[in-house]
């Protein structure tokens, strides 16, 4: 193995290229795990936490701009009550983008 990595490395001399620029690739997979790969499990994570800890009367914000308060939980959907017509719809949970919290929920 040695060998071949020593061959290797004096073709890549003799060739006139660089040793360093034959493994660059090999350097920057580290790099682009922890700059691309690694955030996206992190949020993706969340995301998952997040559905699991939603209950009734959250407000939610779907992937599609929906906005309205959780009246009941299924499985793999929610029914949410919209304003001003009280509206109810039934949509998929992995459609929910985020909690939202109400400005005068503390209050």
């Amino acid at each position: 193995m040695a060998t071949s990595v020593a061959f290797f490395l004096a073709g890549a001399a003799a060739g006139g290229g660089n040793a360093v620029m034959t493994f660059l690739p090999l350097l920057l997979i580290p790099v682009l795990y922890l700059l691309m790969i690694r955030p996206q499990q992190k949020r993706q994570k969340q995301w998952q936490e997040m559905l699991k800890s939603i209950k009734s009367g959250d407000r939610i914000t779907t992937a599609g701009g929906i906005r309205g308060v959780i009246v009941s939980l299924k499985d793999d959907s929610v029914v949410i009550r919209v304003a001003p017509d009280n509206l109810k719809l039934e949509v998929a949970k992995n459609s929910i983008a985020a909690v939202t919290q109400d400005s005068n929920q503390g209050a």
